[in-house]
């Protein structure tokens, strides 16, 4: 089985439901950047406890992700074929995420000063899913004028805060250590810094 098409050689790629678009498109350029953070996410994912609360929002986390990527790649012409939950991004889903991000911000206090990455293998994967995450952000505010994505969930849901914004500096849900500098207290696992 091969595992290249040439259909790519003139710089175009597919899209879901047909269509294509250049390589370098504003709509590739995101999904690459969440198709990066996702990885990112998995590598954190692969430090953390199996079956720990970190491992099993990470899981749910990246599958998420595909339904994101899944929508982006769909030209607008065909986004009713999109399917809520498996390829279109809800609102529910959106309202979840923004829920976990509101729990976790009330478990851990945000620093009052710059990260320093590093302090665990979990925490620097997770910042370094969070600045792939502000790069997709960015993507998608250079799309906004040409997309209606900002007014979707999915373009919410890149836009929005993150939560791998809030765990890694201060560690991880159910252990670890924080990985900024500066005050905090309760860091997860109930020690201080």
């Amino acid at each position: 089985m091969r595992i290249y098409t040439r259909r790519g050689d003139d710089g175009t790629t597919g899209l879901l439901y047909g269509g294509r678009v250049g390589k370098a498109s504003p709509r590739i350029e995101l999904n690459g950047a969440v198709d990066e953070a996702q990885a990112a996410l998995g590598l954190a994912r692969a430090e953390s406890s199996p079956g720990s609360e970190l491992d099993e929002l990470l899981v749910v986390l990246e599958r998420e992700l595909y339904v994101l990527m899944a929508e982006v790649a769909t030209a607008p012409e065909n986004r009713g074929k999109l399917v809520a939950g498996e390829s279109l991004v809800t609102e529910p889903m959106v309202l979840r995420l923004e829920g976990w991000i509101d729990r976790l911000s009330e478990r851990f206090e945000m620093p009052t000063e710059f990260v320093v990455p590093g302090a665990t293998r979990v925490a620097a994967a997770l910042d370094v899913a969070r600045t792939v995450v502000r790069r997709a952000e960015r993507v998608l505010a250079s799309m906004r004028p040409l997309h209606e994505a900002a007014s979707t969930p999915a373009g919410e849901a890149a836009g929005g805060g993150e939560p791998s914004h809030v765990g890694p500096t201060r560690g991880t849900p159910g252990g670890g250590e924080p990985s900024h500098v500066g005050p905090t207290r309760g860091t997860p696992g109930g020690g201080e810094p």
